[in-house]
């Protein structure tokens, strides 16, 4: 039973074939007349359409038979182009055969503006492949409603294929890209179509042939380009991947490589990871392109192109062969020749092949066509759909090891690219890390080991808070020849304006001032740090401090003078109290119930005269009238000399603090003891050679304005003065620096500081910003004078940089935000070296330890002294006071002696019971214990 069913069904179906095949002989064949015109180049189409034409031979069912005529041209010679045109065009007109159709294949230039204004001024209708969108078609562009029917452009997938990286730069917000491309793509045209109104910095250049093709890639990359896209076959791309340094694969580049072929991606790169994008087919198509590449042998690469040249033809064939056979063709279709074309006189004709195109239902092959529909133009919005496929393919050691999908993109003219994966895309994007050149100088730069970069400082601070806004990495490196940058004679550059010129830095980082002649080719951000003076760094007097300072107030030979009259007042007060009548030693019974009176012996003269000298008195004083003369001659002397000491000693104190040399630039001009530069290359040096330039101009001006001969008598009289009226100071300061030598380095201008004596001094003339840190770290170091020539700082980038504005953003941001205040006390105030220094205004006013320190020697001196004479004392006692006295007597004088002591005693007893009424108790217990000695003695003798 099965078998019986199985037989019947295939009996039907070779029943309904036989039917159709019927139908087919029955069919009328449709003849129709191309005149197929390409370049020499574009082999491509030729095998396609010639693919074309034998598909359509092949199946009959379609009921097409095709005459061609072939033209060829090129994209430089329009003549010969036209001539052969119009030669086959005429020859088909007198054959009896004019063309029905105009298949265009010409890509862009001479060759297809030819063409088009062929066709546009004949009236025939075209189906154009060129390339171009809406107004690149420049002989196309203001066509009338009736030729927009029959002139038809389609845009080639090679046409197509490039929006994909406008796509891209806009998924990634890529700013900075160089498209390069081999003669498989047409970019001419896309040169500002492509990225129009994204703020992409990029370059569209043609791939170097084999010599300079590895220096095409360094040059693109010294115009700050880190994004390549690549356009081309896989030869070519595998030459430009094998021409770039293995340094441009690293983290902050990105390598975008794109195909027509469906081949797999190969190189010989060390070490890389790509982004890989080629066409895939339709896949409701698939069958009948296996079919075709089989069956027709259309297996040529691209693929892609073969394909739409074949649909193309097919599509084209189909839609005049539909108008044909439903009678919309003209009856009485009009041709002329181009010898009858006078530029009025073109055909009307009405023929609407844009709808007869539209409405062909024959499959495609490698993807279906996107015809734009109602009022949007057909030319320059009309293409093959189909999909590029998005991989990532790491390469190591010149294998592929991976290929990872990424997404896919639709071709269209703004289609988005749709991502498998969003994060695995970004990894592929270039990091943005941007090339920073800078001047080491602290405390804006400094070399830290430990730091991320190798840097820290105020800039590095700055650059940190606004790549966390602009969201960018960096390297920075030291310019190699320690210059901000400064203009020769011959109107060249040195130093960070140097590489920001020669594309070889992104950023200049640093105490860069804003000056007119950088900006003329280089460009700053708005400033962060405003309005850096000149200043002047000079060496810290020292006041030299001495233990005995007190005693080099007067002269050696002022001291021994007052040691002298010491001596001598001492001695004339003992001469005069021991010979004259009234002194107390003279006049014992006089004087015996006063109770001051003193024998004025060499002992108590010269401890009178001492203590006159202090606060404590003399004591008592003489009672002769000689003797109270020389001393009252001696305390005038001592009020006298201790009042002048007094006012020398603070004065001179004060006066070795305030020992200041130079106070301003005009005191550092008019002297020439001490010895000033600037650094070598710096804005200060610039500042004062142009001073005195200008001054020098002034000169010959005044000069020249004096001996001009054209001046009348009067005139020359107004210029005639005996003094020049502009001063020379710039000229002879700029002549005094070059005599001092100018320091490269400010560390080298810090020990020249460091090295000069009072002798030879040296001030260093530089930014005060560098200055005042100087002061702040060093504190054999100050700061002399105001700040003049007051300039701001900036960052310096290339000139026309996008990264100005960014910068600018970011910068104000922070203004507004007070970081930059918060920087500034960071690295100025409350920086930790800066504790190592004790600020001058802590220093108290008072005389330091170290000038007035001797007197507490001196006392200590004293002290040790009274120590030693007290253990003399006691030594001279013992040994000499305390001797015993042997008296050889009898018995009976033993007792007379005793006898008398008796009596004695209390006769002794009661004179001391009287004195100790008139003293207090302590001096009762010294006069007593002063009386045993006495009665010692005494008793001995008796």
């Amino acid at each position: 039973m099965a078998r019986h069913i199985a037989w019947k069904t295939l009996f039907m179906i070779q029943l309904i074939v036989a039917i159709g095949l019927k139908e087919v002989k029955g069919q009328t064949t449709q003849n129709i007349n191309i005149l197929f015109v390409n370049e020499v180049d574009n082999s491509m189409a030729n095998v396609a359409i010639e693919v074309a034409l034998n598909y359509v031979k092949k199946n009959l069912q379609l009921g097409l038979s095709v005459d061609m005529v072939y033209v060829e041209g090129n994209r430089t010679d329009s003549k010969d182009l036209l001539l052969a045109l119009c030669s086959k065009y005429s020859q088909a007109l007198n054959d009896n055969s004019p063309p029905h159709l105009i298949l265009d294949t010409t890509l862009t230039g001479v060759s297809s503006e030819t063409v088009k204004s062929f066709s546009l001024a004949l009236g025939i209708p075209t189906v154009s492949a060129s390339y171009g969108q809406e107004g690149d078609l420049r002989q196309w562009r203001d066509l009338t409603p009736t030729k927009r029917g029959y002139l038809l452009q389609v845009m080639p997938p090679a046409d197509m294929i490039p929006q994909v990286i406008r796509s891209i730069v806009i998924f990634m917000n890529i700013t900075n890209a160089a498209i390069l491309y081999d003669n498989t793509f047409v970019m001419d045209h896309k040169y500002k179509a492509l990225l129009q109104n994204i703020p992409t910095r990029h370059v569209i250049t043609s791939i170097a042939d084999e010599r300079d093709r590895a220096s095409q890639i360094e040059k693109l990359r010294n115009l700050d380009i880190n994004n390549f896209f690549v356009l081309g076959s896989l030869t070519s791309i595998k030459q430009v991947l094998e021409s770039a340094r293995n340094e441009y694969f690293e983290r902050n580049f990105a390598w975008h490589v794109i195909t027509q072929e469906q081949k797999d991606l190969s190189c010989n790169v060390e070490n890389a990871t790509i982004m890989f994008l080629r066409p895939m087919s339709d896949s409701i198509s698939k069958d009948r392109l296996g079919s075709i590449r089989t069956t027709y042998n259309l297996k040529q690469e691209p693929q892609i192109t073969g394909f739409f040249y074949f649909d193309l033809t097919l599509r084209a064939l189909l839609a005049i062969k539909n108008i044909l056979q439903s009678g919309s063709w003209p009856s009485n279709m009009k041709y002329i020749t181009c010898e009858d074309y006078d530029g009025t006189n073109t055909p009307n004709h009405t023929i609407d092949l844009k709808t007869a195109f539209i409405e062909v239902t024959e499959p495609t092959t490698f993807g279906p066509f996107e015809i734009p529909k109602g009022k949007i133009p057909f030319n320059g919005n009309s293409y093959m759909k189909f999909l590029m496929d998005i991989n990532a393919v790491t390469i190591r050691s010149g294998a592929s090891v991976n290929t990872h999908n990424l997404g896919t993109w639709e071709a269209s003219l703004n289609a988005p690219i749709n991502v498998a994966n969003e994060v695995d895309l970004k990894n592929l994007t270039a990091d943005v890390v941007y090339r920073v050149y800078t001047v080491v100088q602290a405390p804006f730069i400094m070399r830290d080991s430990t730091a991320p970069k190798g840097f820290k400082g105020y800039c590095i601070d700055l650059l940190n808070k606004i790549a966390e806004i602009v969201e960018f990495d960096y390297e920075i490196r030291e310019v190699e020849d320690g210059k901000f940058g400064n203009m020769n004679e011959n109107g060249e550059w040195n130093g960070i304006v140097r590489k920001l010129i020669d594309k070889q830095a992104d950023i200049g980082l640093g105490s860069m001032s804003v000056m007119a002649e950088r900006e003329t080719v280089i460009d700053f951000t708005v400033p962060y740090y405003d309005l850096v003076g000149i200043s002047i760094m000079m060496q810290l007097p020292s006041t030299p401090s001495s233990l005995f300072k007190f005693l080099t107030v007067l002269e050696t030979n002022v001291w021994l003078c007052i040691l002298a009259a010491y001596f001598f007042t001492s001695f004339l007060m003992w001469l005069f109290d021991r010979y004259s009548p009234y002194s107390y030693q003279n006049n014992r019974e006089k004087y015996k119930n006063d109770d001051e009176k003193r024998e004025f012996n060499i002992k108590e003269c010269l401890w009178f005269c001492m203590t006159s000298l202090t606060p404590q008195g003399g004591g008592e004083a003489p009672k002769n009238l000689s003797g109270r003369l020389v001393a009252a001659t001696w305390w005038l002397f001592g009020f006298i000399i201790i009042a002048s000491y007094t006012a020398n000693l603070a004065a001179f104190l004060t006066v070795s603090r305030l020992d200041t040399p130079v106070e301003s630039l005009d005191d550092l001009s008019k002297q020439y003891k001490i010895l000033y530069a600037p650094l070598n290359g710096s804005s200060a040096m610039t500042y004062f050679q142009r001073m005195a330039d200008i001054e020098a101009k002034f000169y010959e001006i005044w000069k020249e304005m004096s001996l001009n001969d054209s001046l009348t008598a009067v005139e020359r009289s107004k210029l005639a003065v005996w003094d020049y009226p502009v001063s020379d100071k710039y000229t002879k300061m700029w002549q005094a620096m070059l005599e001092a030598g100018l320091p490269n380095s400010l560390d080298e201008a810090v020990q020249r500081i460091r090295n000069s004596t009072s002798a030879s001094g040296f001030a260093f003339l530089g930014d005060a910003t560098d200055i005042r840190y100087q002061v702040l770290t060093n504190c054999d170091m100050q700061m002399v004078g105001e700040e003049f020539s007051r300039k701001p700082y900036a960052i310096s980038v290339q000139q026309g940089s996008p990264l100005k504005d960014q910068f600018n953003n970011a910068i104000l941001m922070l203004l507004n935000r007070r970081e930059l205040e918060k920087l500034k006390e960071q690295w100025w105030k409350n920086d930790e070296v800066q504790n190592k220094c004790e600020k001058p205004e802590d220093q108290s006013d008072g005389i330091s330890i170290q000038n007035i320190g001797g007197v507490f020697i001196v006392i200590f001196v004293g002290i040790g002294m009274a120590c030693i004479t007290l253990l003399f004392e006691f030594w001279y006692y013992k040994y000499h006071n305390n001797s015993k006295v042997i008296d050889i007597v009898g018995p009976a004088d033993q007792q007379q002696r005793t006898s008398v002591v008796k009596h004695i005693r209390p006769v002794m007893g009661k004179l001391i019971k009287q004195d100790s009424l008139k003293k207090s108790p302590n001096a009762q217990t010294l006069r007593t214990r002063s009386m045993v000695p006495s009665m010692s003695k005494f008793q001995s003798r008796f």
